[in-house]
């Protein structure tokens, strides 16, 4: 049997071609909303790896398409995707540990120090061992502001106008506001701008970011300018299972890339973000409200400790080693 010396020649070289691409690995990241502030370290992680090593590992990044925001971390457990970004209020029972972050009044100071108090309780093993319930590790924060509140009606003259207004607000910042008896409600940032325009909420507490990506500028009257009950923590986590099969390679251009792009977050937060925040509120005639400093000391008051405590005997009723967990994140703030 005669062959063609072009045809397997052109074989080989198809074949060859085909192999490397298939050696090539492909993530999937399941993000929401759309591309904005809170996702840039995400955005430039996918840069960095594809340029480290040269297209053959790559983050393909999906805005809602693979999943609800509040489902991302059973999508990472089941293997659905690779990577993901969700915010521990969402679910607290899934990551009790990390909810330490996101309780009122620590005093986190700046988006460095948010960062870098994130970072080490990351790895500290009772939060690995959270975490690896989903076959999740942590890959890094999202680093936010203080949360503030932003609204229709009548602007509040004072802390105590807050009892009884339904206000979107998860986490430590919710039971803060719960404090004051307001009345927190959990709507997914997706959906705030509906639960706005429907009345189903007054009020929105979020950071400067998440304000303007998800419109509730355009409806607010008014906006606390000082309130600053606390924040939330939204890690990016990635599958344990898929993190251990990348190559060596490939794993120390992922790992090896986090820094870069927690720092190209912070500086377009800081620059770019809160360039625009002021003039916006301008702009759309969005009244600011600030609060006397007896007033915030007294919400403070009401709020810090009682929190803290009855978090720290829930969290402790688990078996989790909750002072130590308070302990390291405050041991930092102000270092």
């Amino acid at each position: 049997m005669k062959f063609n010396k072009l045809a397997i020649t052109s074989a080989v070289i198809l074949g060859g071609l085909s192999m490397q691409l298939s050696a090539a690995t492909e993530w999937s990241v399941s993000l929401w909303g759309k591309p904005r502030a809170f996702t840039v370290h995400v955005e430039k992680l996918a840069e960095l790896v594809e340029q480290k090593t040269k297209g053959d590992f790559t983050l393909k990044i999906s805005y809602g398409g693979l999943s609800k925001n509040k489902e991302n971390l059973d999508g990472i457990a089941i293997g659905a995707f690779e990577m993901a970004q969700f915010c521990a209020g969402y679910h607290r029972d899934k990551n009790p540990t990390i909810t330490v972050m996101e309780l009122p009044f620590l005093g986190v100071s700046t988006l460095e120090e948010e960062a870098k108090i994130a970072m080490a309780l990351y790895k500290h093993p009772a939060v690995i061992k959270d975490l690896a319930r989903w076959n999740a590790t942590l890959l890094m924060p999202s680093p936010l502001p203080q949360y503030n509140i932003i609204g229709v009606g009548d602007a509040p003259k004072s802390v105590s106008d807050f009892a009884g207004m339904r206000i979107r607000a998860t986490g430590g910042i919710g039971q803060a506001l719960a404090s004051i008896k307001a009345v927190p409600t959990s709507v997914t940032a997706t959906e705030v701008r509906t639960a706005l325009d429907s009345g189903v909420v007054s009020a929105v507490a979020f950071a400067p970011h998440a304000h303007m990506a998800f419109g509730t500028t355009a409806a607010a009257k008014w906006w606390t300018a000082n309130l600053n009950p606390g924040t939330v923590n939204c890690p990016v986590v990635v599958n344990s299972d898929a993190l251990a099969a990348l190559s060596d390679s490939n794993r120390e251009a992922l790992l090896g890339s986090v820094d870069e792009s927690i720092s190209h977050y912070i500086s377009n937060y800081q620059g770019k973000t809160m360039d625009k925040w002021g003039p916006l509120l301008d702009e759309k005639n969005i009244q600011r409200v600030s609060f006397s400093d007896s007033e915030l000391a007294e919400f403070k008051k009401i709020a810090a400790a009682p929190t803290r405590d009855a978090w720290i005997a829930s969290m402790t009723e688990k078996g989790l080693p909750a002072q130590e967990l308070y302990d390291l994140v405050t041991s930092m703030i102000g270092k």
